[in-house]
């Protein structure tokens, strides 16, 4: 690729050029040197490809970040997105990569545009559906059983369509291409453009006689049982993609992809935030302020954490390595990280509540604060001289 020219240079603007910007330098440079406004003129068909090249390139941002670094190379010996338009023709170009509506814009309305055939054999369309799971079936993963609509080759025409004793004709119209050439008279002279079979709809084929059973299409819808195995760690809304049990191909072409989105129930303690999980386990003041064990539940299963004397309310604890694993490493989980929240009692005996006076007494008589305000005669209240210690 050393013999080629800068895109920028090719289309006649600067690295900066907005996507507005380098539309309009290619509809200017293609007006000029489109082949139909030059007919034989090789020399414009090469400028016209050239520009469309770097068109192709510099319209997609991927592209065109992998071009501003490394330039032509980034597309040499196979690299992704590269495009060479040298062996192509006019109406490969617009077939292959989409060019048709910057010159419908260019030519006004369906005159210049180019659409690809879909003579050839095509994929078949996703199916998508969806399975519901619990958390813990989320963050481990499971076999769920789903059933779906599916379309099957209709036994009493063997996917033909056509009646059984016939067969599909050849359509006469595009004579089995699926794809008939249209010419139009634009302000830049005649135009060409392909496409679909109107009479074949791009099939190349004609029934004269369908298949009662099918209505002609090649298929039976029925419903189909799946198994599905769920990846542990799926979060809610990841799809797991089934290959090949999507819609049946056409012309040949291979069926699409089932599509399973996840749907996860919430839990009524753990929160998830990616891999990590989050939860709240209270704590009474008395292992706040003096340290002790409490259980705590992950989805492994109870824990005894060991609270250290002093810890105050909303102290986040983490537990390594007890939160979710990652969907594309099994080795590696996440963290679950909880909340310990010291609260308070709301029914309390005359014993215990003697105990908390005596005990609010002894580390600073907070009770009493206000009598001693009254007593002073407004102000800050005394402070005991020195504080008992209870431990």
């Amino acid at each position: 690729m050393a013999d080629k020219r800068d895109y920028y240079e090719v289309l006649g603007v600067d690295k900066n050029a907005d996507e507005a910007t380098l539309k309009k330098a290619y509809r200017e440079l293609a007006k000029k040197y489109h082949p139909d406004v030059n007919p034989g003129d090789k020399e414009a068909e090469a400028k016209f490809k050239e520009a469309s090249e770097a068109y192709a390139v510099l319209s997609d941002a991927d592209k065109r970040a992998k071009y501003d670094q490394f330039g032509h190379a980034a597309f040499e010996n196979g690299g992704s997105g590269g495009f060479d338009f040298s062996g192509m023709d006019f109406g490969d170009i617009f077939g292959s990569f989409g060019f048709g509506d910057i010159f419908g814009d260019l030519f006004g309305g369906g005159g210049g545009r180019y659409r690809s055939s879909n003579a050839g054999p095509m994929k078949g369309a996703n199916i998508r559906t969806s399975v519901r799971l619990t958390f813990e079936e989320a963050v481990f993963g499971c076999e769920k059983e789903i059933e779906v609509n599916v379309k099957e080759d209709c036994k009493s025409c063997k996917g033909t369509g056509a009646k059984a004793g016939t067969k599909p004709e050849e359509c006469k119209t595009c004579g089995g291409k699926g794809q008939v050439v249209r010419t139009r008279q634009s302000v830049l002279g005649m135009m060409r453009s392909v496409e679909a079979c109107p009479d074949c709809h791009g099939t190349g084929k004609i029934i004269r006689e369908k298949c009662p059973d099918c209505r002609g299409t090649g298929y039976i819808p029925i419903k189909k049982r799946y198994s599905v195995t769920v990846p542990a760690g799926i979060d809610n809304g990841q799809a797991i993609n089934m290959s090949g049990l999507g819609e049946p191909g056409t012309m040949g072409g291979p069926r699409g992809d089932l599509r399973v989105e996840a749907i996860v129930g919430r839990h009524p303690i753990f929160q998830r935030d990616g891999f990590n999980i989050y939860s709240t386990v209270p704590i009474s003041y008395a292992i706040a302020a003096l340290g002790g064990s409490v259980v705590v539940d992950t989805v492994d299963g109870k824990v005894i954490y060991d609270v250290k004397p002093g810890t105050r309310s909303d102290t986040q604890i983490r537990l390594k390595g007890k939160g979710v694993p990652s969907w594309r490493n099994k080795d590696t989980r996440g963290d679950h990280y909880i909340t310990l929240e010291i609260q308070t009692p709301d029914k309390l005996s005359n014993e215990a509540k003697e105990l908390l006076r005596k005990f609010d007494e002894l580390t600073g008589d907070s009770l009493h604060a206000a009598e001693r305000v009254e007593r002073n005669g407004g102000g800050s209240p005394q402070t005991p001289k020195k504080k008992k210690k209870l431990f």
